[in-house]
C-alpha cells in the first residue's frame, strides 16, 4: 500500500470514525498522521496484523484499509469499552464493525496481552504494531514483558511514540506536560491520563535486544498537524489542579511537581501548542 493511496483515502476512513461527529477535523489530522505512518511501513494487501494498544481504532481502521478484504487485524486493548469520552472505545469499534473494514477487524477490548489464556501459534502474524500506545504502560517492565510475549508470534514489529527530545523551544510545554505526569505516576499518585511511563527513543532501542527483537529500521515521523501537544497539557494541569490529588506525594516530589506546573502554565498557549515529533521503529 503506498503513501499516495492511504492519503487519499484517509477522509472516507475518518468520516468511518464515531469521533469524526464530535470533532470531524481532529479525526482527519489523527487518520491522516497514521496512513502517513503505515504507507511507510511494508504492510502488504492479505497480511494478518496484531495491533495492541488498539483504543478507539484510529490506527486499526488504517491497518484493516492496508490489509484489504483477505486480510485480517486483531486489534487488542488493556481497557474496558466502557472506557473513553465522548466516545467509548466499544461505540467506536460498534461504528467500525458495522462499517465496509468490519469484517477485517477482530477487536478485543480488556485483553492483557501477557495473560497466559492469551495464546497464538508461532508466525501466526506477519506484523504486530504498537502505535502511540507505550506510554500507557504502568512501567517499563511491563513493556518488555509484552514484547517478549508477542516475539515468538509475529515476524515484524512496528513501533511509533512521541519523541522526548524536542527540536523546538515550542515544543517545550508538551515535553513539561508529559514528564511532569510521568512524574506523578512514578511517584505513586496513579491518575487517569495517557501518561505513565514516558521513555525515550534511545530507551526503546535498548529495550529491545532484551525482548528478542533486532532494530532495522527508524525515522522521525511530522506530527505538525496533530493536537496532543493541547491534550497532553490540559490533562497536566487537570492532574494537579486539586491539591488533594497531589497529597499522597513525597513533599519533595510535589514541590517539585508543583514549579514545574507553574513553569508550564506560563509557556503553554491557551492552544495550539506545538507537539513533539514522534518517531518510527522497526524491528524483526
Amino acid at each position: 500500500m503506498n503513501h499516495s493511496d492511504l492519503h487519499a483515502k484517509a477522509p472516507s476512513l475518518a468520516a468511518g470514525m464515531a469521533a469524526a461527529d464530535h470533532s470531524p477535523d481532529v479525526q482527519l489530522s489523527q487518520t491522516r498522521h497514521r496512513a502517513a505512518l503505515v504507507a511507510s511501513w511494508q504492510i502488504a494487501p492479505g497480511s494478518t496484523v496484531l495491533e495492541l494498544g488498539c483504543g478507539q481504532g484510529d490506527m486499526t481502521a488504517v491497518l484493516a484499509e492496508a490489509v484489504g478484504p483477505n486480510g485480517r487485524v486483531i486489534a487488542i486493548d488493556v481497557a474496558e469499552p466502557s472506557y473513553g469520552s465522548p466516545v467509548t472505545l466499544g461505540e467506536s469499534a460498534a461504528r467500525l464493525g458495522a462499517g465496509p473494514l468490519g469484517s477485517r477487524i477482530d477487536f478485543r477490548f480488556g485483553t492483557d496481552i501477557r495473560d497466559p489464556s492469551v495464546n497464538f501459534r508461532e508466525n501466526t502474524f506477519d506484523h504486530v504494531v504498537l502505535a502511540h500506545c507505550s506510554w500507557y504502560f504502568a512501567s517499563l517492565g511491563q513493556l518488555l514483558d509484552t514484547l517478549v510475549r508477542v516475539r515468538p508470534w509475529a515476524r515484524r514489529l512496528w513501533f511509533t511514540e512521541w519523541d522526548l527530545t524536542p527540536a523546538s523551544g515550542d515544543q517545550l510545554a508538551h515535553l513539561l506536560a508529559v514528564l511532569i505526569q510521568g512524574q506523578v505516576e512514578a511517584a505513586g499518585s496513579h491518575g487517569q491520563g495517557n501518561v505513565r511511563t514516558p521513555f525515550s527513543r534511545e530507551g526503546l532501542l535498548r529495550l529491545l535486544p532484551e525482548a528478542g527483537w533486532t532494530a532495522d529500521g527508524g525515522r522521525s515521523v511530522d506530527t505538525e498537524d496533530l493536537q496532543d501537544g493541547d491534550w497532553e497539557i490540559a490533562a497536566c494541569l487537570d492532574l494537579v489542579g486539586p491539591e488533594e490529588r497531589l497529597a499522597t506525594l513525597p513533599e519533595p516530589v510535589r514541590q517539585l511537581v508543583l514549579s514545574q506546573a507553574d513553569v508550564l502554565r506560563s509557556i503553554a498557549k491557551p492552544s495550539g501548542n506545538r507537539a513533539l515529533a514522534a518517531y518510527s521503529v522497526t524491528a524483526s
